[in-house]
């Protein structure tokens, strides 16, 4: 069994299709990457909403069931 590729060099250049081989391999890691860092922001951005969210509503809640009492003088 003989290798495909007798050098780096080779391998690299891949019988002259290396840039087509790499830049596809590029561009798909760097949509990956981008996609990564994309969806944490957005994680990040819906978990800081629902919190603040949640802070509002429970300010309404503790408003409503707090009962107003009249003084009488």
């Amino acid at each position: 069994m003989q290798p495909y590729f007798y050098s780096i060099s080779e391998f690299v250049a891949m019988g002259k299709h290396g840039v087509f081989v790499w830049s596809c391999w590029a561009i798909t890691i760097g949509v990956m990457l981008a996609f990564i860092i994309y969806s944490r922001r957005q994680r990040q951005a819906l978990i800081k909403q629902l919190t603040i969210q949640q802070a509002r509503q429970a300010q309404r809640t503790t408003k409503k069931s707090t009962p107003i009492t009249k003084q009488s003088d």
